[in-house]
């Protein structure tokens, strides 16, 4: 393995994905490179963390009752 150049998908900016992380990856047996860079991957994270998790949550106002 050598380290790869990707490009994010969110603000399209080069990031390496180094030896060591496609390694981790392998040992996890994820099947897909990263997509975000480090950066846009800790904004998604906040993002998503504060709305309360995934989408469609029995939490949310929609599903609660009147």
């Amino acid at each position: 393995m050598a380290d790869k150049s990707l490009t994010c998908r969110d603000c399209g900016s080069a990031f390496v994905f180094t030896e060591g992380e496609q390694a981790f990856y392998a040992e996890k047996g994820f099947a897909n490179e990263p997509s975000r860079c480090r950066e846009c991957r800790s904004i998604k994270k906040a993002n998503s963390s504060h709305r309360g998790g995934s989408r469609g949550s029995f939490n949310s106002p929609r599903y609660s009752r009147h």
